[in-house]
């Protein structure tokens, strides 16, 4: 016996083989419809899950070569085994082309019946299980690859993908949290950027308080409605790194169901890799953020600057942009130190390090460079805006009661250089070298910023 799940549809036009059909294969423990007709019998198959199909080959209105077909034509279509009792080389070869699973000749015994549907579902059966072992080990190779991944630019969008594929969708969006608050897309498939941002807007709540793969609850209905947006034919995976959600996918349009307890199974051990990938590349962040990270300011230090610097090269030689690199030396800070104490300087250092951060864009990036010198790097920004952001931050410094909350008060000055690339330089280590020479020479006179259109002609090469 194969199996009592095993359904077998019985097509005849003879009450008598129909009784005779269903007889056997019932002793068998399969079980079994009947229908009169290939209409009728097409309207089953196309509408049930049927394993195997036993037709007449002639029969009044549509015949079993057409019931065959529109077998064949199904996704997931069933086997087919034709009977006649009038048989001709031509007509078997006739059903074997179109797809038959074996082929019988009225009258023959009940055993060769037997036999013959047990070997269609035997094969029937040996293929599934092939195709699910296929299935699983591709399920296993997709969340080995997607669990280690550690660089979070690839990994989100590769795992929206994977996603929409898995759940039948085309349609979603994945997003970060920046600072722990603010949505940011990282990925976007098939939707408008605004709209995918008002959706998350409305789900983040939402995703805060759920633990894996999961669909909307019924409270955000009427916002999700004002969107178009049905919830259960969304599907959202919160993103963490241990509580703190950090990040989410969203797939819109989708089924409301997985097709089967075992897709939903799959779904979610895909989902569980792409959780473990996540907290992976946060920690991986997170290491890295440490060793590029200046303990005391926050800011970037000096070998992430030698990083950053080489990227933003590249980028500009790839886009034709300009980029200028900003040297700041805090004036006489050392007073600060020999008068109040270390402690005293690097509380004045912090918050030097929070003034600057307000007075260039978020794209621009900060480094502690050594001691109380710092640098800026102001993305796609020409010499003559540097040095007005140069001008900027040597006003604010200038103006600011350090160590106000200590009882004492104190003002420092700034000193600042800037080149830009490429008008100044066409190599990295050059241009370090320029901007250098343009804050020394400031820091003969002290609070003030320099250029290296202020160089002496013989330096400026």
């Amino acid at each position: 016996m194969i199996s009592v799940q095993s359904k077998i549809l019985i097509v005849d036009d003879e009450l008598f083989f129909r009784k005779l059909y269903r007889d056997l294969l019932l002793e068998e423990g399969y079980q079994v419809e009947m229908c009169e007709n290939g209409d009728d019998a097409i309207a089953k198959i196309q509408q049930n899950s049927i394993d195997l199909v036993l037709t007449d080959m002639i029969m009044p209105g549509r015949n079993g070569l057409e019931v065959l077909r529109a077998a064949r034509a199904l996704p997931n279509p069933p086997d087919v085994i034709l009977v006649t009792g009038h048989a001709s080389l031509e007509s078997a070869i006739d059903a074997l082309k179109n797809g038959a699973r074996d082929y019988l000749v009225k009258p023959f015994n009940p055993e060769e019946l037997k036999h013959v549907v047990k070997a269609s579902l035997d094969q029937r059966k040996l293929l599934t299980e092939n195709d699910h072992l296929r299935r699983q080990i591709q399920l296993f190779q997709t969340g080995q690859s997607i669990s280690s991944l550690i660089d979070l630019e690839r990994l989100i969008p590769q795992s929206l993908d994977i996603l929409l594929r898995e759940i039948g969708s085309v349609t979603g969006c994945a997003f970060t949290l920046k600072d722990g608050a603010t949505p940011c897309l990282a990925g976007l498939k098939n939707l408008p950027a605004d709209f995918a941002e008002e959706l998350v807007n409305v789900l983040l709540s939402e995703l805060d308080v759920a633990s894996g793969l999961c669909q909307p609850q019924a409270n955000v209905a009427k916002k999700l409605a004002k969107l178009q947006q049905r919830r259960e034919c969304l599907w959202m995976l919160p993103l963490s790194d241990g509580e703190v959600l950090k990040g989410g996918i969203i797939i819109c349009d989708a089924n409301e169901q997985p097709d089967s307890a075992p897709a939903l199974s799959d779904l979610r051990y895909l989902c569980d890799q792409i959780s473990l990938g996540f907290e992976n590349a946060c920690r991986y962040q997170d290491a890295q953020e440490l060793m590029y990270t200046d303990d005391l300011t926050g800011l970037y230090n000096h070998r992430y600057m030698q990083v950053a610097l080489s990227q933003e090269v590249r980028r500009s030689q790839r886009y034709g942009l300009k980029f200028s690199l900003l040297f700041l030396d805090l004036d006489h800070f050392k007073e600060i130190n020999d008068q109040y104490g270390h402690l005293a300087g690097s509380a004045a250092l912090q918050e030097v390090g929070r003034l600057l951060r307000g007075c260039v864009r978020d794209v621009d990036t900060l480094f502690r460079f050594g001691g109380d010198e710092f640098a800026a790097m102001l993305v796609e920004t020409d010499g003559k805006t540097a040095r007005i952001v140069g001008e900027r931050i040597r006003k604010v410094i200038e103006n600011y009661a350090f160590l106000r909350e200590r009882g004492t008060p104190s003002y420092v000055t700034v000193t600042a250089g800037y080149a830009t690339y490429p008008t100044d330089a066409m190599e990295k280590e050059h241009l370090l070298d320029l901007a250098d020479r343009a804050m020394y020479l400031g820091k003969e006179s002290r609070n003030v910023i320099c250029g290296v259109e202020d160089l002496p002609k013989e330096e400026q090469i």
